[in-house]
């Protein structure tokens, strides 16, 4: 099936995050590297899920969620930043994973289960932004959750840790890595009400030259400022 027939089925719009592997994406072990994902739409026989990395049509992969548990399916369709997973599944799990998405749609409408989640790390509405390093070179990345201080990060690179950076046009360093991506701590405490503007950049072509990284970083202040 299409993402755009499937827009038109009945769905959740519901954010669970999770992770997954593509076999053609290895560690510097050889290993099945683990990248950050998260659901955007989901009913009981396939989802659309944002990835910083889309794998190809007809790839199996076996994702896991929090609130799904591991799943097993394959790309039938993509598009930019996202994969469409048609779910492979028995009657029982099917009608399971159904019930778990009726729960999940009455929890987004408390409206008290929406004040708790003020205080916790936001996850942004558009998860794809752009890094930029210190030589210029820029690389998407897929922002899995942000805060005032720090965000956390899943690409198709994993930068040691200490290297300087820009998420969007918060400049930071790498802290520590994680499951399937990397922590990066802001030089300085963001303004909360613009973090979301300040760090979600489209995807965008390279500069035709690498350009210094101060005035990489100056340039992108003078840009939201």
């Amino acid at each position: 099936m299409s993402v755009e027939k499937f827009l038109k089925q009945r769905a959740v719009n519901v954010v669970v995050s999770g992770q997954y592997t593509l076999s053609n994406w290895l560690d510097s072990a050889g290993n099945p590297r683990s990248f950050a994902c998260r659901t955007s739409r989901v009913s009981p026989f396939r989802m659309i899920v944002d990835v910083p990395v889309v794998g190809r049509i007809g790839d199996r992969i076996t994702p896991y969620f929090g609130d799904f548990g591991q799943l097993e399916g394959r790309i039938s369709d993509t598009i930019s930043g996202s994969f469409l997973l048609e779910l492979n599944m028995t009657p029982p799990m099917r009608q399971k994973l159904s019930d778990k998405l009726t729960w999940l749609e009455k929890f987004q409408k408390d409206p008290t289960v929406r004040e708790e989640r003020k205080q916790a790390r936001l996850i942004p509405a558009s998860p794809h932004s752009m890094l930029t390093f210190a030589d210029g070179s820029m690389k998407n990345c897929f922002v899995i959750d942000m805060s005032v201080s720090g965000a956390a990060i899943s690409a198709d690179v994993q930068p040691e840790v200490g290297t300087p950076l820009a998420v969007g046009a918060c400049v930071g360093r790498v802290v520590r890595h994680l499951q399937g991506g990397f922590a990066v701590k802001f030089v300085e405490q963001q303004n909360r009400e613009q973090l979301e503007r300040r760090i979600i950049r489209a995807p965008a072509a390279p500069p035709p030259r690498a350009t210094p990284f101060a005035a990489q970083m100056d340039s992108m202040y003078e840009e939201v400022d």
